[in-house]
């Protein structure tokens, strides 16, 4: 009933190949396994496969598809909560491995390059309320007017009942437990009071005035632990980020709590896919590049959002050749960009000075170096120009821009250059110019651009079903593990196998 050119099969065979020992190290020893999880993998991913996510309709399937049924061999079908299960907690510890045998088995036919490797990131949307957000800001500033009111009730409420009660840079909640124990422990023969049309006791209103500080300090508490470094997250799913999407339903802008989720690609396979809660792509290269260091990539390119000093000093350090596209490679063509009389980049430079000749041809010195680090600790030194002959120059209004509240007529003109980044740009200006650079990034907006298209728009993934950065780990490895074998699928269909990048055909 199945043909024998059927991507069933192929998703059968490649599967059978894994290794499940760690799989089957989540399941206790004690119980007795009802379905086997080498099954439930299959079926889980078939059904990836097929865009079918739903716990409740991957039973249904394995009751009715005679695929599924083919998968599962003479095993009955298992239920949705089994299925449900198995994904959210089975599966955590042992997707990884798994993925990662499918691509070494990729690698193995011949079907990866191992060269060159297209790197992005996409924002997808988490299962969480959309009117959930706790934002950093507004929970530090209602944190500092508490703290504010406090340090002036609680010593007056002490001293009420002759108590120490010693108020430091911040009041914990500890300090309001040991508060409420002192007070507790006055209480004596004093018969508290509840319901309506009954006069509470003074100490039974400072003990619930210390209880209502504490409740909402342990809030406040919990709220800046799970920020961390962000600054915003949903209470529905904690591990979610507020972000804007491209796929905005209200048209308005609207942020939503998502990941962003970032793919490696190599000759159209999914090699590396990972979920960052940090909106900005730039600081998931890295990790994405190191994840990847076991099978060799050399050459990772990327677009505009990953270039940065450090990322650039990564691949210098690491021996990698990148391909990453100057965040003003686009802008600098314009003709707006090139007559702009203020713009670092349309002054001459004196190297023997070291200084800039601005537009009325005075020069900018080098001023003093300012020392700072990225996000991630990285050391990044800037040079600071300054000109000293901005007064009264006619060329001011068009070389000083910016908002600042200081007037224009008291300002003058500064440089902030950074040495080592300005070199590392211009080589990689040269790099992504040439015809392999051009090339690859052709490639890139075809394969890794592809990917996510086909992820969203053919297999209709637009929005997470599990909760929690790892849950949600699991379900994007078993989304790009349906991708790989519904991909080597097609490309043994076409008779493409074993070709790596689309070359650019002339007009």
């Amino acid at each position: 009933m199945i043909p024998a050119d059927d991507s069933v099969r192929l998703l059968n065979s490649a599967l059978e190949r894994m290794d499940y020992s760690k799989l089957y190290a989540a399941y206790s020893r004690m119980g007795r396994i009802e379905t086997s999880p080498k099954n439930l993998f299959k079926i889980m991913v078939y059904g990836y496969m097929n865009g079918i996510y739903s716990s409740r309709k991957l039973e249904q399937a394995c009751r009715r598809d005679v695929n599924f049924m083919y998968l599962l061999g003479r095993a009955p079908a298992p239920d949705h909560a089994t299925i449900a299960r198995f994904r959210s907690e089975r599966l955590t510890d042992a997707v990884e491995d798994l993925f990662t045998q499918l691509v070494e088995i990729l690698a193995e036919i011949g079907e990866l390059s191992l060269s060159s490797v297209f790197i992005d990131g996409t924002k997808i949307e988490a299962n969480a309320n959309r009117y959930s957000f706790v934002w950093k800001k507004s929970t530090q500033k209602n944190e500092a007017k508490m703290q504010q009111k406090m340090k002036i009730d609680l010593p007056k409420l002490a001293t009420e009942y002759n108590l120490r009660f010693h108020v430091g840079e911040k009041i914990r909640a500890k300090d309001l437990k040991k508060l409420r124990r002192r007070l507790y422990a006055l209480k004596g023969d004093v018969e508290f009071v509840q319901g309506k049309g009954k006069r509470k006791p003074p100490l039974q209103k400072a003990i619930e005035t210390i209880e209502d500080y504490l409740t909402r300090q342990k809030k406040y508490d919990d709220y800046n632990h799970s920020f961390g470094d962000r600054n915003s997250f949903s209470k529905t799913d904690r591990d979610a980020t507020f972000m804007r999407m491209k796929e905005d339903h209200m048209k308005n802008g609207q942020l939503k709590p998502g990941y962003n989720v970032a793919l490696a690609v190599d000759a159209e396979y999914i090699v590396g896919t990972m979920i960052f809660q940090e909106r900005s792509d730039t600081g998931t290269f890295i990790p994405m590049m190191e994840k990847l260091c076991s099978l060799g990539y050399t050459k990772p390119v990327a677009d505009a959002g990953y270039e940065s000093e450090e990322n650039y000093t990564w691949c210098e350090e690491n021996n990698r050749l990148a391909f990453i596209k100057p965040a003003n490679h686009e802008q600098a063509k314009t003709k707006k960009y090139k007559s702009d009389i203020g713009k670092r980049e349309n002054m001459p430079y004196d190297a023997e000075n070291d200084a800039y000749i601005c537009h009325a041809g005075h020069k900018i010195q080098a001023a003093y170096e300012k020392n700072t680090k990225s996000k991630a600790g990285y050391p990044i030194v800037t040079t600071v120009y300054s000109c000293a002959h901005c007064d009264g120059c006619p060329h001011k209004s068009k070389c000083i821009k910016g908002t600042s509240k200081t007037p224009l007529e008291e300002r003058s003109k500064n440089l902030y250059v950074s040495k080592n980044f300005q070199r590392q740009r211009q080589e990689m200006e040269t790099r992504i110019n040439s015809e392999e650079g051009i090339l690859l990034r052709v490639n890139r907006s075809i394969q890794v651009e592809g990917a996510f298209g086909v992820l969203k728009q053919d297999m209709g993934f637009r929005r997470f079903l599990l909760r929690g950065q790892i849950k949600v780990q699991t379900e994007i490895i078993l989304l790009a593990t349906a991708f790989n074998i519904n991909k080597l699928h097609r490309k043994i269909q076409s008779d493409r196998c074993g070709t790596y990048l689309h070359i650019k055909k002339a007009a």
